[in-house]
């Protein structure tokens, strides 16, 4: 399907940190370069947000990718990772990202969901649908699901370009 992209879109970012983290560790045994798929997902359109849903370790070892994020002008939202007395463990943002998508949808013309967990096929249709916004999925092809793309109006594919959107040993 075509899009229509142009300077004046005001775009609203939302990254699944989590989701795009396990997929670039589980296709390409590497890091993701949040950045630069930030920036092509952009296109030189007007950013009013870009927010990045993020896990809290106990370790906290993960301090140093929240810094990265914040400088590169991506806010960081966190949330620690829950362990229960089974030894199950939860981390799951998907609910505080719709919320934030609808909440600023109205002042959107574009949500872009750096994602590829088909949970947010009804979110994707409920922006289309009730706050007239256009819905761009950018994720790794190879884990997005297939009725998340079907629903978006654009899917941007990393795996097309996976050496550009992974981090190599060495680069931040």
């Amino acid at each position: 399907m075509s899009v229509i992209k142009h300077k004046e879109q005001r775009v609203g970012i939302y990254i699944d940190a989590q989701n795009l983290y396990h997929s670039g560790k589980n296709l390409y045994h590497s890091k993701v370069n949040f950045g630069v798929i930030v920036k092509d997902a952009l296109e030189g359109r007007k950013l009013v947000r870009a927010v990045a849903y993020v896990i809290a370790t106990e370790s906290g070892e993960e301090s140093g990718f929240f810094d990265a994020l914040t400088k590169m002008g991506i806010e960081t939202k966190v949330k620690d990772l829950q362990i229960f007395s089974s030894g199950a463990k939860k981390a799951d943002w998907d609910v505080g990202l719709a919320i934030d998508a609808v909440k600023l949808s109205p002042k959107l013309d574009t949500v872009i969901l750096i994602t590829g967990d088909g949970d947010f096929v009804p979110l994707v249709e409920y922006l289309q649908m009730n706050q007239g916004c256009q819905v761009e999925v950018v994720s790794f092809g190879k884990s997005t699901s297939a009725k998340l793309i079907e629903a978006a109006d654009h899917f941007t594919d990393l795996d097309q370009n996976s050496g550009k959107y992974i981090l190599r040993s060495g680069r931040k």
